[in-house]
């Protein structure tokens, strides 16, 4: 089963859910990510599980960076 292997690059929390250097290997649904950042990622990783690419810089790559829609407190960046 493809995964996507997603890291916290910064992290300002409310919650202290995750801190900058958490690593995920995600493969479906649930991972151990808060609800708000997993809402926030869900499309990129379904379109990178499904051998999908994304708009990355000039083009497209089995990447992503993303961040908490309330700016910039917690960053991931995932990639396939």
């Amino acid at each position: 089963m493809p995964k996507v292997r997603s890291a916290v690059t910064r992290r300002e929390c409310r919650c202290g859910y995750h801190k900058a250097g958490d690593e995920f290997d995600i493969g479906g649904l649930c991972p151990p990510l808060c609800h708000v950042l997993w809402h926030t990622i869900y499309p990129s990783v379904y379109a990178l599980l499904n051998g999908g690419s994304l708009d990355y810089g000039p083009g497209r790559a089995p990447c992503f960076d993303a961040q908490y829609p309330d700016g910039d407190r917690v960053c991931i960046h995932g990639s396939g």
